[in-house]
């Protein structure tokens, strides 16, 4: 059996300014700062520097540009893992993509694999063919973004060997309050049939296109219990989870061991 030391995280729940990356960054960067116990991992909502946004052509920035590198910068002054996703250019092409960018400065990427067309997304960005799994700390974490949280087929935490995939499957998130009651029984759906934890990060505030976000972000363990929530408002929620809990529990509940097996096309 593995041994897993606790991984502290931070979940930054917050407002962004429309279209803006100068401000979201100097914003987020004083948040981050603000952060008095040290996590291992910050995680950010989905397209953190700019909102959410079909405006791909003019806000989109090739890797290893601005938001990249200030990534880059933050995650070596604070030494955690930094992650949220941003408009990237690439080959002609635009993705949704989700960047983990470690204190070493080795960044790692994942392009979201459903696009929310009912906001045209699909129209706008192309769409991700592989689900990672980061390393850290010894946990194996599984990201996800937005919308891929009502597939979880998509997510599923197959066996790889005699292990499970991942220990950890996070979401970041631009989530309407509209739709608000699917994302808090979703989350702990996805830490239940998969037996790991699971995480959401949304936003809050109202965006150029008149949406309204409420938050929510929350932490779940394996079981479903809710570890950490955010309500409405503003702030960095901090949640630490025990691996060694979390394998025992799969030792003594291994329902892993019925799961189906099969491919994505």
């Amino acid at each position: 059996m593995r041994n897993l030391s606790p991984l502290k995280i931070a979940l930054v729940q917050t407002d962004l300014f429309w279209k803006d990356k100068v401000a979201n960054l100097a914003m987020l960067e004083e948040k981050i700062w603000e952060i008095t116990e040290k996590p291992d991992l910050i995680i950010l909502p989905e397209m953190f520097p700019t909102g959410f946004s079909m405006d791909a052509r003019e806000l989109a920035e090739p890797m290893n540009f601005t938001v990249t590198k200030w990534m880059r910068q933050l995650a070596v002054q604070t030494g955690a893992v930094i992650t949220g996703s941003v408009i990237i250019s690439e080959g002609g092409k635009f993705f949704n993509r989700l960047l983990w960018v470690a204190p070493d400065g080795k960044v790692h990427h994942y392009d979201k694999r459903h696009l929310f067309r009912m906001a045209d997304e699909e129209k706008v960005y192309s769409s991700g063919g592989e689900v990672p799994v980061f390393e850290l700390k010894g946990w194996k974490i599984c990201p996800q973004i937005c919308y891929d949280l009502r597939f979880p087929v998509w997510s599923r935490n197959r066996l790889k060997g005699e292990e499970l995939a991942y220990d950890l499957i996070f979401y970041v998130a631009s989530w309407p309050a509209a739709r608000g009651a699917a994302w808090d029984a979703l989350l702990p759906a996805r830490a239940i049939e998969n037996l790991s934890y699971s995480i959401g990060v949304n936003r809050v505030g109202t965006d150029g296109n008149s949406i309204a976000y409420n938050g929510h972000s929350a932490a779940y363990d394996f079981k479903g219990r809710q570890l950490v929530e955010s309500g409405e408002k503003e702030g960095i929620f901090m949640v630490e989870l025990d691996g060694e809990e979390l394998l025992a529990y799969r030792d003594k509940f291994p329902a892993w061991m019925d799961s189906d097996s099969f491919l994505i096309q």
